[in-house]
C-alpha cells in the first residue's frame, strides 16, 4: 500500500514562490503517473498538474500554465510542485496524488492513492 505524504505549504504573500514535495513510502512510484490537486474553502477538489510515469510533457491546468511546474525524483519516490509568482487565488489545500498507470490523469477518479494535503495560503 503506498502511502504519500505533502509537505513545503505555508503562508507566502503574492508574487512569492513555494515548493510543494510529496514522498512516497511503501511502494515504488517509478511506473506511475502522478498528480498534484487543489480544494479551497467551499469548493470542489480540482486538477492542478499532472506528469507520465517517465516524466515527459506533463499537463497542467491553464490557470498555472507558466507559474507552477510538475516535476519528479525517482531516486528519492518524490513529486513536486514548484509554484511562483503566486496569486492569492492559489490558495487552497494541495494534494499530491498517484495512479498505478504509465499514462497522466486530469480525473480524481483516476488516482488510487492520496496524500493527506498541505495548506498553502496566499496573502495579497
Amino acid at each position: 500500500q503506498v502511502q504519500l505524504v505533502e509537505s513545503g505549504g505555508g503562508l507566502v504573500q503574492a508574487g512569492g514562490s513555494l515548493r510543494l514535495s510529496c514522498v512516497a513510502s511503501g511502494g515504488t512510484l517509478s511506473s506511475y503517473a502522478l498528480g498534484w490537486f487543489r480544494q479551497a474553502p467551499g469548493k470542489e477538489r480540482e486538477f492542478v498538474a499532472t506528469i507520465n510515469w517517465s516524466g515527459s510533457v506533463p499537463i497542467y491546468t491553464d490557470s498555472v500554465k507558466g507559474r507552477f511546474t510538475i516535476s519528479r525524483d525517482y531516486a528519492k519516490n518524490m513529486v513536486y510542485l514548484q509554484m511562483n509568482s503566486l496569486k492569492p487565488e492559489d490558495t487552497a489545500v494541495y494534494y499530491c496524488a498517484a495512479r498505478t498507470a504509465q499514462a497522466m490523469g486530469l480525473h480524481m477518479s483516476q488516482y488510487n492513492y492520496w496524500g493527506q494535503g498541505t495548506q498553502v495560503t496566499v496573502s495579497s
